[in-house]
């Protein structure tokens, strides 16, 4: 066969991928606008992906399970779920795929496969909608902002109903938030529409109306007055941290739940996927999402103590720089954090350490724990070195951190990274909150020693960690396959 013949032939057969992966598109929007159902690639989102993105997807994918996941079997998958009754859910068709290749012997088609697979999915009661009050919009409120409204769909699960911020709402005010909603100079532009109305008073984000509330304190707000009952309020701006000041937020009319985005003291601390189920938000009505780094550190840490045991450890956190720090030398309330943030590495403080404890009472007094800022304004990475229990290697370690990557309780939680040019812009936009750096595993001789890389978008991955915290809460979680 000829070099041109060859040639042709690629070319060909990536029309056909491409062709496909446009039909795949079209199936994965059809799913999520009419029904709510959404489908991830082992846990990559899919919505509003081009087609190289989604090529790409499944070569990872393909690389991840060591077997080929091709996009004419996603396409035959989805097909299948999209011309089934179904409840809204979340479904990752990278694992369908898989398990499809593996059992193709025990079934004669892909609606076949999809109709066994998913059969518990109508058992699924109706899910009644929560509003949601975010307030406060700096960094994390607006991710928070941004995840809430590409995902609102036909408005199942939570609603963005309202954002309360300080001072006189102005035109110029309106513009100005509505313009950092919509740039943002390490995330990129929101994947959506962004308009002020001035007499509302409002951000109108996809065509929907999201009220701004000007309140100097919790208690000065009545949400009925707009429409809101039962809320959820998330509270991202870090001025109020215990049970009693958060309970402010309760008094006013519509609020029901408070979710605070930052370590909380006298209140559940929890990192989704760990012990969520050991609070019951029936019982319930303030909660904490502890920090990024806890949301980073604690899953990995889980897989690891219930795999070999931990005896103790060291955390040390190279963690980007934050708004708490300095642009340039100036006074600081503490040490080191006064100078230029991004000219300098900073060594600081972190309650990451202890603070794991609060979600695995096991690791208490187990770790210390320290932080070191670094110039760069998102992308962190936590490094920890640990003596185990039982002795394993580079390859048994590995081998069970994929295996918590695939399946169980934390897939959501942990990514498990096989890439060997890994550096902090890669992982900026993953919803995993930790991101496993197989690669840079190390075990000592005695098999006991370890050191343990994790990654980490200390702004994206926490803020997913909070928005799967906050729909536990509000109870509107969906039947999920993954």
């Amino acid at each position: 066969m000829s070099f041109n013949t060859v040639y042709e032939k690629e070319l060909a057969f990536q029309a056909d991928r491409r062709r496909a992966t446009v039909e795949f598109i079209k199936i994965v929007s059809d799913l999520w606008y009419d029904k709510s159902i959404e489908l991830v690639l082992f846990r990559n989102q899919l919505i509003d992906r081009n087609v190289s993105e989604i090529l790409n997807l499944h070569e990872y994918a393909g690389e991840f399970v060591q077997k080929p996941i091709s996009i004419f079997d996603s396409v035959e998958i989805a097909q299948a779920i999209k011309d089934m009754d179904l409840p809204p859910a979340k479904l990752d068709i990278g694992k369908l795929t898989f398990e499809y290749h593996l059992e193709d012997n025990k079934f004669t088609n892909a609606t076949a496969f999809v109709a066994d697979k998913l059969a518990n999915a109508k058992a699924y009661k109706e899910i009644e909608p929560k509003d949601v009050v975010l307030y406060g919009f700096g960094r994390i409120g607006r991710l928070l902002a941004r995840e809430l409204m590409t995902r609102t769909a036909s408005g199942s699960q939570m609603r963005l109903r309202a954002i309360v911020t300080r001072g006189e709402i102005t035109q110029n005010v309106l513009e100005k938030r509505a313009s950092l909603l919509k740039s943002d100079s390490v995330h990129g532009d929101f994947a959506g529409t962004v308009a002020i109305d001035l007499e509302k008073k409002a951000l109108i984000i996809n065509g929907t109306t999201v009220h701004i509330i000007s309140a100097n304190a919790p208690e000065d707000i009545d949400y009925t007055e707009y429409g809101i009952n039962d809320a959820l309020i998330i509270d991202n701006t870090g001025a109020f941290r215990d049970k009693e000041a958060l309970s402010r937020h309760l008094v006013p009319k519509g609020a029901s739940k408070v979710l605070l985005t930052a370590p909380g003291k006298g209140i559940p601390n929890i990192v989704h996927g760990v012990n969520q189920l050991e609070n019951n938000p029936d019982e319930l009505d303030i909660f904490s999402a502890a920090s990024c780094t806890t949301n980073a550190i604690t899953p990995v840490l889980k897989a690891i103590e219930d795999s070999f045991g931990v005896k103790q450890g060291h955390l040390e956190t190279i963690h980007a720089y934050t708004n708490d720090q300095n642009l340039v030398d100036n006074m600081h309330k503490k040490y080191r954090r006064g100078r230029a943030a991004a000219l300098n590495m900073v060594i600081t403080e972190t309650g990451a350490g202890q603070a794991v404890s609060k979600a695995l009472p096991v690791f208490e007094g187990k770790l210390t724990s320290n932080a070191i800022r670094v110039p760069v304004p998102n992308g962190s990475l936590a490094i920890l070195k640990l003596e185990l229990n039982t002795e394993t290697s580079v390859d048994g370690l590995n081998a069970v951190m994929k295996k918590y990557a695939l399946e169980g309780d934390l897939v959501e939680q942990i990514k498990y990274s096989i890439d060997n040019e890994l550096v902090s812009s890669d992982i900026v936009g993953s919803s995993a909150p930790s991101i496993y750096d197989s690669n840079a595993t190390i075990v000592a001789k005695d098999g006991k020693n370890v050191v343990i890389y994790v990654w980490y978008d200390n702004e994206y991955g926490y803020s997913h960690q909070v928005i799967r915290l906050a729909k536990y809460i509000s109870k509107v979680r969906r039947f999920s396959y993954y």
